[in-house]
């Protein structure tokens, strides 16, 4: 996309007329006034959270793994991936990862310690993909 250009899926047009002008532009945000930050919301559903072990340095490995999967799922697929650094004795060696549906108990996708190993990103998408989009082919990542 040019410099400059718009994205025509995220500003509507109605007419040669973006809709972006017809609604009211919220308060501005100021960087140094905290009355004017809008916090985030609860993450939305479908989404992932990886939960890794902060001690081991596998900060590199979680973010990796959020890239493939952001790639593999992208919007409205999957929402959001949030990575979470565990810093503790009892969170020590743990890579998990989590998918949480809508109004549904999470499902623990991979645990590092009980699968025995981190996840293969093949056998990962796989249980994603079986939870939110059953049909969708992973190509040659596809269970055979």
């Amino acid at each position: 996309m040019a410099e400059g250009a718009t994205c025509e899926d995220c500003v509507p047009s109605v007419e040669g007329q973006t809709l972006q002008s017809k609604v009211p532009s919220p308060k501005p945000q100021d960087p140094l006034d905290a009355s004017t930050f809008v916090p985030p919301s609860p993450l939305p559903s479908p989404s992932v959270t990886i939960e890794f072990c902060d001690r081991c340095r596998w900060l590199h490995r979680a973010t990796w793994v959020s890239t493939e999967l952001f790639l593999t799922f992208p919007t409205p697929a999957l929402k959001a991936i949030s990575i979470l650094p565990l810093n503790s004795e009892e969170t020590g060696g743990r890579f998990c990862v989590w998918l949480f549906l809508g109004g549904q108990p999470p499902v623990l996708v991979w645990d590092r310690k009980i699968e025995g190993s981190f996840p293969e990103l093949k056998v990962l998408k796989q249980r994603i993909r079986d939870h939110i989009q059953p049909g969708k082919s992973l190509g040659h990542s596809d269970h055979k």
